[in-house]
């Protein structure tokens, strides 16, 4: 952490600033005072409730940290695991209300494809509400590898899918069906194109939302945080039903 800037004004927000600038003294942070206009530039237009923070940017953390003791014989059952990974989510908005949903619900970790992905910007961070400082987030170049090795090592590979039609070769049922009986891993692909062939390929199953209504062409389905929102519950929930 760099610098602490607050805007310089009294109102409702100035107790709250007040606390900040203690927190920033006492970790030997310079605060300086700034107008509202100086914070917009710094913010690039963006709402900042009159507090930015200069700080180093947080990289993707390596696959080589991410890794479990291995499972023993008969414990994969024991052991509810269960780890996100996306594909190619672009969107800031997207991958911080991932970030921020993931780290609510219990997700232990959460692993990103590094191509053509958004990187963890200031932008993502604030839309996770804090979420990114806290938690962990893991990168790969090989994402197909990756999920290739996790299924060799007895995880369950799930997918997830909007329109169950665009699927081949790989079985598609609710997520309310889905049991979580070992370590699973849930794969969620990109805004516009879902999951790759090749990733799918990867995938034991997909899982699917089912929607309450016939749909219109068009909006047929969820943005891509809230249903990974609806589908880690439903598998989270499980996990507090069996009192793990």
């Amino acid at each position: 952490l760099f610098r602490l800037f607050l805007k310089q004004s009294s109102g409702p927000g100035r107790p709250l600033r007040g606390e900040f600038a203690l927190q920033a003294a006492a970790r030997g942070g310079p605060v300086l005072h700034v107008t509202g206009r100086e914070l917009d530039a710094m913010s690039r237009g963006r709402p900042h409730q009159g507090v930015c923070l200069e700080a180093a940017p947080l990289p993707f953390r390596s696959l080589r940290d991410a890794e479990e003791p291995p499972l023993g014989a008969g414990e994969s059952g024991s052991r509810q695991l269960l780890w996100l990974v996306l594909e190619h989510i672009q969107d800031p908005m997207n991958l911080g209300a991932l970030l921020r949903s993931a780290y609510f619900l219990g997700v232990d970790r959460v692993v990103a494809s590094l191509s053509n992905s958004c990187p963890l910007t200031p932008i993502v961070s604030k839309a996770s509400a804090g979420a990114m400082e806290v938690f962990d987030v893991y990168g790969t170049d090989d994402l197909q590898g990756f999920l290739k090795a996790k299924s060799a090592e007895g995880w369950e590979v799930v997918g997830t899918v909007s329109k169950p039609r665009d699927v081949e070769d790989v079985p598609v049922i609710s997520c309310s069906e889905f049991r979580w009986d070992k370590p699973v891993i849930v794969v969620i692909g990109s805004e516009g194109e879902g999951l790759s062939q090749e990733t799918q390929l990867q995938c034991r199953r997909m899982l699917a939302i089912p929607p309450g209504r016939a749909l219109h062409p068009g909006i047929d389905s969820l943005n891509v945080s809230v249903a990974a929102g609806i589908l880690l519950h439903s598998i989270c929930s499980q996990k507090r039903r069996h009192g793990d």
